[in-house]
């Protein structure tokens, strides 16, 4: 019974586990809005060539995403 009191060891073991899972979530999230972040700048790098018509352009933005690959 007295693990389940606050500020026993136990509990305050699973809230800094709970914790640590958390910041590793939020790590992993920045990583994924940053990847996000990359492929929209690329679709919009190939939307302006695009309604412009401009092939070189086009084909040096898509080498260039296929690099970040």
């Amino acid at each position: 019974m007295s693990s389940l009191l606050p500020g026993s060891r136990s509990t305050v073991r699973r809230l800094e586990e709970r914790v640590a899972d958390l910041e590793a979530d939020v790590a992993e999230m920045r990583r994924h809005n940053v990847r996000l972040a990359e492929l929209v700048d690329v679709v919009q790098e190939l939307l302006v060539p695009v309604a412009s018509r401009d092939e070189a352009k086009i084909q040096e933005a898509i080498a260039r995403f296929q690099e970040s690959l």
